[in-house]
């Protein structure tokens, strides 16, 4: 009786959730404009209020956090190919998000597709994860590199110093490793960066 309800029940939810399964383009095309449309508006707005009270600016500063926090939302899903049927709809997106939200497209894409193939693979660590290191691997290791390791970890850097770090640094520059793709956008992305920093 147990296993007839526990079915039932996971029948029920997959009817609730199977019309949120595919993208629709009404709703990806207002997503955008109150997301990105708001975050421009709101930044105007920005610009405008700092002549009067920075009391007006910091309230709309944190709105504007909030909206750019949805916009890497609708990049993420763009990563994953699920905002938009279309997949360079998806692409062209998601390289005008990463620019907002100093991302490069297809070099985070790609870290993010490997990072959900591997987490929690401790035998296929590194691209896209947060530092981890076993028990055993802490202890066997320098006290130097295990300092490193409770700083990184520590909530404090993570938030307050580690998405700075990450997006604003880390971001601009190419590796070695990387396709002529990923650095090509990431080219892109600082030449239209630094095109709206000035």
């Amino acid at each position: 009786m147990q296993t007839t309800t526990s079915t039932e029940t996971s029948k029920s939810w997959h009817s609730i959730i199977s019309k949120y399964n595919k993208p629709r383009m009404s709703r990806s095309v207002w997503q955008i404009i109150n997301s990105v449309g708001s975050y421009i508006l709101i930044w105007v707005a920005i610009i405008y209020s700092i002549n009067i009270s920075y009391w007006i600016t910091i309230p709309l500063m944190i709105i504007a956090s909030g909206l750019l926090t949805r916009i890497f939302i609708i990049f993420h899903d763009c990563g994953h190919g699920s905002f938009f049927k279309n997949k360079k709809l998806n692409v062209m997106v998601g390289k005008a998000c990463g620019i907002l939200v100093f991302t490069p497209y297809h070099k985070w894409t790609d870290s993010h597709q490997n990072h959900h193939q591997t987490v929690g693979n401790l035998d296929k660590r590194g691209d896209g994860d947060v530092w981890t290191m076993t028990v055993e691997e802490f202890q066997n290791s320098k006290p130097s590199k295990q300092f490193s390791y409770k700083f990184f970890r520590h909530p404090l850097f993570l938030i307050l110093l580690g998405g700075p770090l990450l997006f604003l640094i880390y971001q601009r520059f190419t590796r070695r490793t990387m396709t002529s793709k990923q650095k090509k956008n990431i080219y892109f992305t600082n030449i239209v960066l630094l095109i709206i920093a000035s």
